[in-house]
């Protein structure tokens, strides 16, 4: 399977172009549809979008070199592109149509799969793979497509983005089909919808699970994110819909969509929802219609993932999966790679080392509480450059309420300055009253070095260090250099380096 998410069905029925535009010389064949000149074909129809840096049009050239038959852009794009020998298709907004004809290319895959897609701020991949977990247990072949993967049946590509752009989305689902998966649990962004990357599919199922400031270097507010998030929960996109109301736009959402819409109240909100989940120590309970009572086994840490599993087992109910199979199907989940996941060997004396991909001040906050640890609470936090500034203090204020000891440092500073970066992270945490703030906010240049820090302030293994915002992720991005970087096991060598000198 190649290392890009662009992935191609290997049979392709030849469409006439006239499929797509009805000027156009009925004897070219498309037998594949790219955004992305770099990855055309023979028999590739590319599509030359504008762009936030470029125009794609300036490389239909090159396209056309690779053997695309035709290009279609838009009115500026039609003046980049130059004298070809192919067609160029004019349209007023090219972007509007790619999802549509990736679907027509590529025989509309999605109609054959069954299609479940989760939005929301915090909580979509984990809730996609408590999905395909309980699809496996129904008995489908599955797929995923989402932020730490795409997943073809038991074939894995790392994701570069978390919802592809439409024409690997279509591409994708029609390996899928060739492939003989029958069920795809899909992750879909705000981007997603603001750009029609899911346009042509239809979800048998869409899930929200809920919406808290993150994106607002893209969004111009909340209202503007909402928005975007509440365009998939259309008839053009879903045909039903599972709603987590613990939050007022889950609620809003809840009330003003079309679908049919069944609702999740999480715990200790008492909300008029259809169902509603209970925790009562380890155990959780989903009480739902006519007096039904599901015990929940959820095989990840946290309160808020009782709730994602709530939603995980409605949503699987909406699509006819058996209440048993949906609930023990989820209970055999391995887990979710970065997502409250455990490293090192707990047969070792050493601090509990967890890492996870919390990067918004809710999530921050979710994770502290999910951690109860015997001794102190030791987080390392950072914010990612070229990304919503605002949320920078409050991801700082977050760590400084729920943790003992806070090490902020850097994320992925991307163009920006690292130092800068930190500087507002710590300041948000400095801003708590002292009678709620951490005891020790330390500010550490360097992540492996803010690791280290953090496992130097542990005392011993009563101690809890949690790594938070990167989770899955393999590189560190600096002026606009991809290093090598995994907090996993970089974390995991830092704790044998920790073991070492304690017993040195």
């Amino acid at each position: 399977m190649p290392d890009r998410p662009g992935l191609r069905p290997d049979h392709v029925t030849p469409l006439p172009l006239t499929v797509l535009h009805a000027d156009a010389p009925a004897d070219v064949l498309v037998t594949g549809v790219t955004h992305d000149s770099r990855q055309v074909r023979p028999g590739d129809l590319y599509m030359a979008l504008p762009g936030a840096v470029t125009h794609g049009a300036r490389f239909a050239a090159a396209a056309a070199e690779s053997g695309a038959v035709a290009i279609m852009t838009d009115d500026d794009g039609v003046g980049l592109a130059g004298d070809l020998r192919i067609p160029v298709l004019r349209v007023v907004d090219p972007r509007s149509q790619v999802g549509d004809i990736a679907a027509t290319v590529y025989g509309h895959p999605a109609r054959d799969l069954l299609m479940l897609g989760v939005t929301g701020t915090n909580g979509k991949t984990t809730t996609t793979y408590l999905l395909e977990a309980g699809l496996r247990a129904a008995g489908h072949t599955t797929g995923i497509i989402g932020t730490v993967e795409t997943r073809v049946g038991d074939e894995r590509v790392a994701s570069v983005r978390t919802t592809p752009e439409a024409t690997d989305v279509h591409a994708l689902l029609a390996v899928m089909r060739e492939r003989g998966v029958t069920a795809c649990a899909m992750e879909v962004s705000s981007h997603a919808m603001v750009f029609g990357r899911v346009d042509g599919v239809v979800f048998d199922v869409a899930g929200f699970t809920n919406l808290t400031q993150d994106h607002l270097d893209f969004h111009t507010d909340l209202e503007d994110y909402f928005a975007a998030k509440a365009r998939l929960f259309t008839p053009s996109h879903a045909r039903r819909a599972v709603v987590v109301v613990g939050d007022q736009y889950g609620l809003r959402l809840a009330s003003s969509t079309s679908l049919p819409v069944v609702t999740v109240a999480p715990p200790h909100m008492h909300a008029d929802a259809d169902w509603q989940v209970d925790c009562h120590g380890d155990r959780a309970t989903l009480a739902g219609p006519d007096g039904a009572k599901l015990e929940l086994r959820v095989p990840i840490p946290g309160e808020f993932n009782v709730t994602n599993a709530a939603l995980a087992v409605t949503m699987l109910l909406e699509v006819g999966v058996d209440t048993a199979t949906a609930v023990d199907g989820i209970a055999s989940s391995p887990g979710v790679p970065g997502r409250m996941e455990r490293v090192g060997d707990p047969a070792v004396a050493a601090p509990v080392a967890v890492v996870d991909f919390a990067h918004t001040p809710d999530a921050i906050d979710n994770v502290l509480q999910a951690l109860h640890p015997r001794g102190r609470l030791i987080v390392v936090v950072g914010a990612g450059g070229d990304r919503d500034r605002e949320k920078r203090p409050l991801m700082g204020a977050a760590a400084a309420r729920g943790a003992d000891v806070v090490v902020v440092t850097d994320d992925n500073p991307r163009s920006e300055d690292p130092a800068a970066i930190r500087a507002a992270v710590a300041a948000g945490a400095h801003a708590v009253p002292d009678a709620e703030r951490a005891r020790e906010i330390l500010v550490v240049d360097g992540r492996r070095e803010a690791i280290r820090a953090a496992l130097g302030s542990a005392r011993g293994p009563d101690d809890t260090v949690v790594v938070l915002g990167k989770g899955h992720e393999q590189g560190q991005e600096i002026a606009g250099v991809v290093h090598p970087f995994d907090d996993r096991d970089v974390l995991r060598e830092e704790l044998v380096r920790w073991s070492e000198e304690k017993t040195a």
